[in-house]
């Protein structure tokens, strides 16, 4: 899971599989928290592994991950009092979903936020997540 500043008040959340084609983006306002979308980006998949930054550190996203049978390889966010380890050789493969988000930004519509209306940017990301799957 990952996230991505899609313009000055917009951030794109998604789930990629294991080959880094996108399964599900959600859009929410940039001011908001990452760790409380991520119950909708996991909606639904059965992953073995949730790879995620610290920004998805939380108590609550971890007991999910443990309750759909999935390992959280997510680093501690700095201001956790008691580190959690994770593996951090599975960890070096989060580069998968930024390397996704490269691929979408290399559509100039989403990299310079052409559409200002939420519903219209989302569109298009989804179309340019379908030409990903497609590759």
């Amino acid at each position: 899971m990952g996230r991505s500043r899609g313009g000055l008040t917009t951030k794109i959340h998604m789930a990629v599989d294991g080959l880094g084609r996108p399964l599900r983006l959600l859009l929410t306002p940039g001011q908001r928290g990452d760790a409380p979308i991520a119950p909708a980006l996991l909606e639904g998949l059965s992953p073995r592994r949730v790879l995620a930054d610290k920004a998805y550190d939380s108590n609550a996203l971890r007991g999910l991950i443990a309750d759909i049978g999935a390992e959280a390889v997510i680093p501690c966010n700095p201001t956790r009092k008691q580190l959690i380890p994770y593996d951090f050789e599975a960890y070096k493969v989060r580069n998968t979903i930024e390397r996704c988000f490269n691929k979408l930004k290399h559509f100039r519509r989403i990299a310079t936020r052409f559409d200002r209306r939420a519903t219209y940017f989302l569109s298009f990301l989804q179309l340019a997540a379908a030409m990903i799957w497609m590759q």
